[in-house]
């Protein structure tokens, strides 16, 4: 199978060196010019939780991208999947189909606009989950942060030869699991991802934030609402290695506490293999922190979490806890709130305002 992954940053970047190295045919195409000449001239450059590596990768300038394509991998920030997606269609052959390879709830989306091109629909569409993470710090470099399996099915359902196959070239990188609903799995990381995004509301560590008990039950809180979103909206979330569904509903106070220890556990899982005394990581926080704070752009907030406000208003479920937290990460993207614990302090008294404290 011949890949292309569109968006050579931390996810695309780091399957496509290790996919490239157990000799499958991948190349990786990106819109940073400078990042795709590094790559071209030096290679790829990884360190982090596998230590150094250096991988000789196939990468092309988007100009330079030739069909017809296989399984193209959308590798980007969750608000570029479209923009993505449309600049590979004049590439598209009888065999091609498209992976939302990143954060969001992007495949509808995707579906929609092949539709609308008369290139099929869900049929020419995967949805995954790459749980692994790390960080595009300078062209031709990136830092593995932290490992974690892949969720990878087919929109419909099924199992087909191609998700076989694209499941076992993945595995060159790390444990993929298949999915018959991918769809619940996607919801779940989103609604697990409020807490990631609640994070960011401070210029700290995952620890520093998440970490903190008090905080963590501010997080919980918000959690448990988008969990009642997708419920509402009739979403089977599955569970996965950092969530557990089942522990965001709690009644009583011991319940509480398994929330908060399951919280602990998603920190414990994205630290463990780490090893500061041989690689002090630049990316000490969430995907969302690094983007406000080391690339100086905006998130993808308003491209995932920001939808489950809009999931909430069509099922009539109440978002104001979500709400409130994404209209405070779109303040500091926009440069009308600063970074801080305040604002953490703040959303805590906005949430036992309005009663939705954890018991």
């Amino acid at each position: 199978m011949k890949i292309t992954i569109i968006g050579a940053g931390a996810i695309g970047g780091l399957a496509g060196a290790w996919m490239t190295e157990a000799g499958h045919d991948v190349t990786l195409v990106d819109r940073w010019a400078e990042h795709i000449d590094a790559l071209k001239q030096h290679g790829l450059r990884v360190d982090g939780v596998r230590g150094e590596r250096h991988f000789t990768v196939n990468a092309l300038h988007p100009h330079e991208l030739e069909g017809p394509l296989e399984a193209v991998l959308i590798a980007t920030k969750s608000q570029h999947a479209l923009e993505a997606l449309e600049s590979v269609l004049p590439h598209f052959g009888p065999d091609t189909f498209v992976v939302s390879y990143q954060n969001g709830f992007n495949e509808p989306d995707l579906i929609a606009r092949l539709e609308a091109a008369g290139l099929g629909g869900a049929e020419r569409v995967m949805g995954s989950i790459p749980n692994y993470g790390g960080a595009l710090v300078d062209p031709g470099y990136i830092e593995f942060v932290h490992e974690g399996p892949i969720q990878l099915g087919e929109m419909t359902g099924e199992r087909t030869p191609r998700l076989s196959e694209l499941a076992a070239m993945l595995g060159a990188l790390t444990e993929v699991q298949l999915s018959d609903n991918i769809w619940g799995q996607i919801w779940a990381k989103e609604v697990y991802s409020a807490q990631v995004v609640f994070s960011a509301l401070a210029d700290a560590s995952v620890t520093e934030t998440l970490g903190v008990e008090r905080y963590a039950r501010v997080a919980g809180a918000v959690v448990r609402e988008a969990l009642e979103i997708a419920e509402a909206n009739g979403i089977t979330v599955e569970a996965f290695d950092f969530f557990d569904p089942a522990n965001y509903k709690p009644q009583t106070p011991e319940d509480t506490g398994r929330l908060l220890a399951n919280i602990q556990h998603a920190i414990w899982l994205l630290k463990k293999d780490q090893k500061p005394a041989t690689h002090q990581f630049k990316k000490k926080g969430s995907g969302i922190w690094w983007d406000i704070v080391y690339r100086n752009r905006p998130s993808e907030v308003r491209s995932s979490n920001g939808k489950l406000v809009t999931y909430a208003e069509r099922a009539g479920a109440d978002s104001r806890l979500n709400a409130k937290l994404c209209e405070m990460i779109y303040e500091i993207e926009d440069g009308k709130r600063p970074l801080g614990f305040q604002n953490i302090i703040e959303l805590e008294g906005y949430v036992n305002s309005i009663g939705k404290a954890l018991p």
